[in-house]
C-alpha cells in the first residue's frame, strides 16, 4: 500500500478493500471508499497535490469501492458510463453494493455520462472509453492507443477477471467484454482496479488469463 509513480500517472493504493487510485494530472480515476480520507490527504500532500485542484473524476463502475470516495474531490465533476450513472445520482446502496462495505452514499450529478468511444484527455493520455460489461453493466476500460496503456477496472487484474456474481455482474457479457479486450491492438501496460499493475509482458499476461478463462 502506498504510493508509485508510473511515468506521468500515479497510484495511490489506500488498503486492501479501497479500490486503486490512479492520479493523471487535474484527473482521477477512480477513488476508494471513501474511508481513509486522512490517509488519502496525506499521501496527496505529500506528492504536492491538492484534491482541492482535482477536476475530473472518473469511474470505471458503479461499484462502492470504486465510488465512495467521490467525496473526496468536490471541485471535480464526475464521469461513469450511462448504464451505471444512476447508481451515483440515485445513491443506490444494493447495486453499489455499498451496504457489503457498511458504506453510505449520497446522490450526487453525474456531469458527464459516457459512452463507447468516448475520449477522454487526462494528462498526455488520451483516453478512449472502451465498454466492457460483465463486472457490472456499466464498467468500462480506458484506452490509450498510441501508448498502448489499458486502465482496466474490475474488468481484468493482473491474475484474473473480475467477479460476474455481484449486482450487475454477468457472466456471458464479461465474455464478450474479455474478447473485446483480447482484440484491441497495442496493449504494453495494464492498469487494474486493484492489485499490482502488469508493466511488462502486457499482452502476454492479458492472452493467458483470457484465453485460459475461456477454456475452464
Amino acid at each position: 500500500m502506498g504510493v508509485r509513480k508510473i511515468g506521468n500517472i500515479i497510484l495511490i493504493q489506500l488498503s486492501d478493500i479501497d479500490s486503486n487510485i490512479y492520479v493523471l494530472g487535474d484527473t482521477v480515476i477512480d477513488t476508494g471508499t471513501g474511508f481513509n480520507f486522512t490517509r488519502m490527504y496525506s499521501l496527496m500532500k505529500a506528492l504536492k497535490l491538492d484534491p482541492k485542484n482535482i477536476k475530473h473524476v472518473v469511474n470505471t463502475h458503479g461499484h462502492f469501492d470504486h465510488i465512495g470516495g467521490n467525496g473526496y474531490f468536490l471541485n471535480a465533476d464526475v464521469s461513469i458510463h450511462e448504464k451505471d450513472a444512476d447508481i451515483i445520482e440515485k445513491a443506490d446502496i444494493k447495486r453499489s453494493y455499498a451496504d457489503f462495505f457498511n458504506g453510505q452514499l449520497r446522490p450526487r450529478k453525474v456531469d458527464r455520462k459516457l459512452k463507447e468511444g468516448d475520449i477522454i484527455d487526462a494528462e498526455e493520455l488520451e483516453l478512449e472509453v472502451i465498454h466492457t460489461p460483465g463486472h457490472t453493466e456499466g464498467s468500462i476500460c480506458l484506452y490509450d492507443r498510441a501508448k498502448g496503456i489499458l486502465f482496466t477496472g474490475d474488468t481484468i487484474f493482473a491474475d484474473g477477471i473480475g467477479r460476474t456474481d455481484m449486482p450487475g455482474g454477468n457472466p456471458a457479457d464479461m465474455e464478450k467484454s474479455l474478447q473485446k479486450i483480447l482484440n484491441l491492438e497495442k496493449i504494453t501496460t495494464i492498469l487494474p482496479g486493484h492489485g499490482e499493475p502488469v508493466l511488462t509482458n502486457a499482452r502476454k499476461v492479458l492472452e493467458e488469463i483470457i484465453l485460459g478463462t475461456e477454456q475452464t
